[in-house]
């Protein structure tokens, strides 16, 4: 499938994986969209990303509706209230569920906050699609290794989020629903590396939880390409999963201080923080095949799986980052790829982002 002529909804269409995702849309390299609408509730970074995109350095009230029937569209609304989703779905052919609650410890301190956004939010998605009988050809879910062998509220409602999608084949037979898995994406808001360089910038100390982490490394175009992946290939209740590889996060910190003289201070981990990321479990590897440069797991309920699909094992345990991790010199190596050294501008700026 590509996404030629197609009307596209982005929920969380303002977050650093959705400003990627429509940027990489507007290339054209899955089809020229006959609309992106990019659907979230924080008026103010649609603006910000409505006026960067039309190169204006002034914002006023005709910049606000003028393009309105133009190829990027902006939407207010939250996926929260089913009313809200039920009007954005209008019209739309595919679904990009990226709006979330991610940050783990705010999710620990305000579980029910999350059970709204990343539980309520896809079931809203869900219940408008099969009430109304709206012919959306596809929905992907935007998950995270949390989801996996979960041991935080954020982990726990994503996996319920992944669960409501998957059933959603048998609610909504009409709609394709499928879903990508990835761990922490390198520079997007509130992982560790924007934070290490703050910290580097005030002289320090840089705030390791604990020496044994490990983590993938993943770039966010790499997160897209994902979500580009299972859009192409993915057949109902699939669950993509990028192979990529991973690293101590000491290793990151050390790669990024340098020479610089300053120290790292051990604080210990946080509510909700998990030691290694886990991709694929021990029990959901004997339902994971191996598509091109992914691991799919293959949907739990065996009502949605094709009858003649073959399992065959491709993973001999579950698929963690504390497995095959990078040596320091591999971590830095790759950190310069992706232009992640303080040296370097700082990616996750909206000027950059949105080029």
């Amino acid at each position: 499938m590509n996404l030629n002529n197609k009307t596209i909804l982005i929920t969380g269409g303002t977050g650093s994986l959705g400003k990627v995702l429509v940027k990489r849309l507007l290339t054209g390299e899955m089809g020229t969209p006959k609309k992106i609408i990019v659907f979230s509730r924080d008026e103010a970074k649609q603006h910000f990303m409505r006026v960067s995109y039309m190169q204006k350095r002034a914002a006023t009230d005709e910049v606000i509706y003028q393009r309105a029937n133009d190829l990027l569209a902006f939407h207010i609304g939250d996926v929260r209230d089913y009313h809200s989703v039920s009007s954005a779905l209008q019209g739309v052919d595919v679904v990009f569920n990226a709006a979330a609650l991610k940050q783990v410890p705010t999710c620990e301190y305000f579980p029910y906050q999350a059970v709204m956004t990343n539980i309520s939010g896809p079931e809203n998605i869900v219940r408008a699609i099969e009430e109304q009988h709206l012919p959306i050809d596809t929905v992907v879910g935007v998950s995270t290794d949390k989801a996996c062998k979960p041991v935080n509220v954020m982990g726990l409602t994503k996996a319920i989020q992944e669960r409501v999608f998957i059933e959603a084949n048998l609610r909504c037979p009409q709609t394709r629903f499928v879903c990508v898995r990835y761990g922490n994406v390198l520079a997007s808001r509130g992982s560790v590396i924007p934070l290490f360089h703050d910290q580097i910038r005030n002289g320090g100390p840089v705030t390791i939880t604990t020496p044994e982490m490990t983590r993938f490394l993943l770039s966010l175009d790499q997160a897209v390409d994902t979500i580009f992946a299972a859009v192409r290939d993915g057949q109902r209740g699939d669950t993509y999963i990028p192979r990529v590889p991973s690293a101590a996060v000491v290793d990151i910190a050390s790669a990024l201080i340098g020479n610089r003289p300053i120290e790292t201070l051990v604080t210990g981990i946080r509510p909700g923080e998990k030691l290694h990321e886990i991709l694929v479990s021990e029990e959901e590897r004997y339902r994971t095949i191996a598509r091109g440069d992914y691991y799919v797991i293959t949907s739990i309920l065996p009502e949605i799986r094709p009858q003649d699909q073959k399992l065959e094992l491709v993973l001999n345990d579950e698929y963690s980052s504390a497995h095959d991790v990078m040596n320091p010199q591999q971590t830095a190596a790759l950190l310069r790829k992706f232009k992640l050294m303080l040296e370097d501008q700082d990616p996750t700026s909206d000027e950059e982002l949105l080029r």
